[in-house]
């Protein structure tokens, strides 16, 4: 997929469209020195990270205030919700959790050049203090079980959870119903035939 197929899939206005080209362009050049993204996945940018990340977007519940993503490494999917949401729902804030200096460095650039109301904490997710957050969305980064721990803490009562997942996700759902009650959506993935991304609410401790 290239830039023209992903406008073909995603409905976003030409201003948003041109920050999106921009990011791409800082992540590519940045990714050498500090490793954002695997090198082999550069050439398929924007459907195996951008397209990915936008469609996270797209399933978030209409105008959140605060938006946290956690462990956001080169920013997926914090920088392309943050870039998307600048024009159609300028009142949300974006607040990334990132212990990694030089990403969170990253993180930051992108935000300032960009004009992003994006704000990043280098600090380990369990000792930001909670942050009532409206969504929480974490790609990649640990087994729901951990992460239904994290929107404990960070999420606001009746708030929602967004977590993409490979295709062991019902044996992560399977462990982490063992520790945890949630309700659950499932959604096909747009870009892998066998990951989902899965919509959490009303966690809590069994």
């Amino acid at each position: 997929m290239n830039h023209e197929e992903f406008q073909r899939q995603v409905d976003v206005s030409r201003e948003t469209f041109e920050r999106l080209e921009a990011y791409v362009a800082l992540m590519k050049k940045w990714n050498s020195a500090i490793n954002l993204v695997s090198p082999s996945t550069i050439s398929q940018i924007w459907s195996r990270h951008i397209l990915d990340s936008a469609q996270i977007y797209e399933l978030a519940p209409e105008k959140p205030n605060m938006w946290c993503d956690m462990g956001s490494g080169g920013g997926l999917p914090a920088l392309v919700v943050s870039i998307m949401s600048k024009d159609a729902h300028p009142e949300l804030s974006m607040i990334c959790i990132e212990s990694d200096l030089r990403k969170a460095t990253f993180l930051r650039t992108v935000a300032r050049e960009l004009d992003l109301q994006l704000t990043v904490r280098s600090e380990r997710i369990e000792k930001v203090e909670p942050l009532s957050a409206d969504v929480l969305s974490a790609r990649a980064l640990a087994p729901l079980e951990a992460l239904c721990g994290f929107a404990e803490r960070h999420l606001r009562p009746g708030g929602v959870a967004i977590f993409p997942k490979g295709e062991n996700y019902r044996q992560e759902v399977h462990e982490a119903l063992e520790n945890w009650s949630f309700q659950l959506d499932t959604y096909p993935s747009k870009t892998h035939p066998s990951a989902v991304i899965l919509k959490i609410g009303e966690i809590s401790r069994v």
